[in-house]
């Protein structure tokens, strides 16, 4: 099972804690655009490259269209220690698309080639593609699939929406099921993966393997706990106080990645919700989240919401 990429989380500090309880095959960084890995100021480019020595592997995802761009991305990538690179294939969003990236890449099987192409000839580590599926015509899962046979990355992640579905549409299993069957190399599945019933629906696709995304966001045991189901073995999670000091401990890495007390203050609002995801009192947590201005402030305020928390119920 392997880590997904996450804007705005997947950074160093989320990656250990996840490496420390699940032991992912490898996890993503945030998705870098090639001109930020080439020209960004070294304190911005930082929280893109780097890597703790508590994590595993890791793998930079990028995101470019220019194939001379990219190739000088992942001459630079390689040289921070990246074990692996993504090329992403399945970002949605508008800003993204409109620079000719992400899903845009996939309206054009032969540009997505000579970018391929540009990868593999300027790195030695393996080269994966995340890609969409399309969802409504199956000639550009055919016209895709017919060039991802020659292109030569080594893996395919397939993300089994379309680039313009929104998250409360099922995923296209079957989808996914074709560029397994058609490709000679791993194919991973990804989507809506985030307790044992999603994950044999993904697994029946026949992929070689999963991608789990926002979902270990707050429990980053939850692939060591979907592995333990799989093997028919129980899993006992960590308890509320645990959640909240693995919390303040993503906080205060973030700090400490970002040179920024006040500006991991401010990201963790985003990620804030996942911790808390059960906890009754959620409401008034995220709002006290809104008025702290210190760690040390944070600490003091934290803790309580974990330690008397009252749960809904449990994870499934």
């Amino acid at each position: 099972m392997i880590q997904g990429p996450l804007a705005g989380v997947s950074c160093a500090p989320f990656r250990t804690l996840v490496h420390r309880y699940s032991q992912p095959a490898f996890s993503c960084t945030e998705m870098i655009s090639c001109k930020t890995l080439l020209q960004a100021r070294k304190s911005v480019l930082h929280r893109y490259i780097a890597k703790d020595p508590e994590e595993g592997l890791v793998c930079f995802q990028l995101s470019g269209s220019d194939v001379d761009e990219l190739a000088e991305a992942v001459k630079v990538a390689s040289d921070c220690g990246a074990d692996l690179i993504d090329l992403n294939c399945g970002c949605p969003v508008n800003k993204i698309r409109k620079k000719g990236a992400g899903s845009r890449l996939l309206q054009n099987p032969s540009h997505l080639y000579r970018l391929i192409q540009a990868m593999k000839n300027n790195t030695t580590v393996p080269i994966s593609i995340k890609i969409r599926v399309d969802g409504h015509h199956d000639s550009y899962n055919l016209a895709l699939a017919e060039m991802l046979k020659d292109a030569g990355n080594d893996l395919l992640v397939v993300h089994g929406r379309h680039w313009s579905d929104d998250y409360d549409i099922t995923c296209h299993y079957d989808q996914i099921s074709y560029f397994v069957n058609e490709l000679p190399i791993p194919v991973v599945g990804n989507g809506d993966i985030a307790c044992h019933t999603t994950l044999q629906r993904m697994l029946a696709t026949g992929c070689a393997g999963v991608m789990v995304s926002r979902a270990s966001v707050g429990q980053p045991w939850l692939i060591a706990k979907l592995a333990a189901k799989l093997n028919q073995q129980h899993y006992l999670e960590p308890g509320q106080v645990i959640r909240g000091q693995l919390f303040l401990e993503h906080v205060y890495r973030l700090a400490a990645l970002l040179g920024n007390e006040h500006k991991a203050l401010y990201e963790c609002r985003q990620f804030a919700k996942y911790y808390a995801h059960e906890m009754v009192e959620k409401a008034g947590f995220l709002q006290m989240l809104m008025h702290v201005k210190t760690l040390s402030e944070l600490e003091r305020h934290c803790l309580p919401y974990f330690i008397n928390a009252k749960i809904g119920s449990n994870f499934s």
